[in-house]
């Protein structure tokens, strides 16, 4: 199974991009964010014609996820993150596909920090932590793909001391993921790549993607039911014109022939 995340940065300006490289690509599970589009105005048909099913949360303007499903049609699971009802920022969509429970998420920026963006940045990913623990325990095949909002070492970043004060390298938001990690999910770029994993995100300021001054903040983290085969940044994507800051991440995974385990 080929399983990807993609943060387009507004749908329907990467439509065109998008439909040509699932044409080109044929992943059987997509993870789209910051869709910046109510629900009611996503491409359904348009994916549908693609050959994908869809399942949605959306939110004018901002936010928003999506998952994508080849010749299938997910059964949506949840449309928000448990943890905080009053939270209606569209940022997490749950969904099985092909015997496989799907999490796409969008975490919280976090800047300016110090301050209340920073606090719900750390609370969600806390509520994060906790969801991401119930479904390890369940010991079934699990994925949690997106746009993570996190570097988790200096060696995913081309320069940390000029971002050492950004939301995405505080060492408060470094743990809430590394906890995540411990509970025993591998993170599929990481663990194909070694200790120099490829960039998934090139700011447009200041001609970043032309200097290759990039961040790893997209990740794929699989449960021990499942074997990463491979992964890698489709990189030319994000050198199309009028691109999303962000590249897509993908990852071959077959079943695990052991039990639990990294």
């Amino acid at each position: 199974m080929r399983v990807a995340t993609w943060n387009v940065n507004h749908v329907l300006k990467r439509l065109d991009q998008l439909i040509d490289w699932l044409a080109r690509t044929a992943p059987d599970v997509v993870a789209l964010q910051e869709l910046k589009i109510p629900a009611t105005q996503f491409p359904t048909d348009a994916f549908e014609r693609a050959g994908y099913y869809s399942v949605v949360v959306g939110q004018r303007s901002w936010n928003g996820v999506a998952l994508l499903a080849r010749d299938l049609e997910p059964v949506q699971v949840l449309t928000a993150l448990p943890g905080d009802g009053k939270d209606k920022e569209a940022r997490y969509v749950e969904a099985a596909i092909n015997g496989v429970l799907f999490c796409c998420l969008y975490a919280p920026n976090g800047n300016p920090q110090p301050g209340p963006k920073f606090a719900y940045k750390l609370a969600w990913m806390e509520r994060m932590r906790a969801r991401a623990q119930a479904l390890w325990d369940t010991g079934q095949p699990v994925v949690l793909l997106g746009d993570w909002n996190v570097v988790p070492t200096d060696l995913d970043i081309y320069k940390p001391a000029t971002w050492r004060d950004n939301a995405l390298l505080q060492p408060e938001v470094r743990e809430a993921y590394a906890q995540i990690l411990a509970q025993g999910w591998t993170d599929a770029l990481a663990q194909v790549h070694g200790k120099h994993p490829p960039y998934t995100f090139w700011d447009y300021r200041r001609k970043r993607w032309e200097r290759d001054a990039g961040l790893r903040i997209d990740h794929i983290l699989v449960s021990a039911a499942l074997h990463v085969k491979a992964a890698r940044v489709d990189r030319d994507e994000r050198a199309a014109e009028s691109p999303s800051d962000h590249a897509p991440v993908w990852a071959e995974l077959i079943p695990a022939k052991t039990g639990r385990g990294r």
